[in-house]
């Protein structure tokens, strides 16, 4: 017996008179949750594997990830937490070795947040399946589609930054 939502992916409309690009929504809607699914799945394992929160792990992607070193506050902007719930976050990723608070500035306030090299070696070995994965999925595409692939990440990536109107 088909489901609404079987009926609504076949015929692309919900049954609402609505273009087929209904159907295209959806099927990226499908594939983002799934993707989304398999890499929390993989954040999910890594952080009980090494005794951490998952959003210790997000902490540690956006350290990794940022264009200038991370602070503190950076860190409980971003994550959208309070400043005692980065501290206890930091804390965590400290004693498990994972970062470094490093006091770089002539104004000791100031606290960068370093991924630690040793850290970053037992990460890239976890998370290698997933490399490996995006490599073979490249690897199906041209350079030209790999950019527009890339394109639409990043627009995704804006739109889901964008404050709310």
């Amino acid at each position: 017996m088909a489901t609404v939502n079987d009926r609504e992916r076949q015929s692309g409309d919900g049954g609402s008179g609505a273009p087929a690009a209904r159907g295209d929504l959806h099927a990226f809607a499908v594939a983002l949750r799934r993707m989304n699914g398999e890499i929390n799945r993989l954040v999910y394992a890594f952080a009980g594997d090494q005794g951490l929160h998952p959003t210790d792990v997000q902490a540690l992607a956006a350290i990794l990830d940022a264009d200038t070193p991370m602070t503190p506050k950076g860190l409980r902007e971003h994550l959208g937490l309070t400043s005692g719930a980065v501290t206890a976050c930091v804390d965590r990723l400290e004693r498990a070795g994972h970062v470094r608070r490093v006091r770089e500035s002539a104004d000791r306030r100031v606290v960068h947040l370093y991924y630690a090299a040793d850290a970053r070696s037992a990460a890239r070995s976890y998370f290698r399946p997933l490399a490996e994965a995006v490599e073979g999925a490249r690897a199906r595409f041209t350079e030209e589609e790999r950019a527009v692939v890339l394109r639409f990440l990043a627009a995704m990536n804006d739109e889901l930054t964008r404050p709310p109107l």
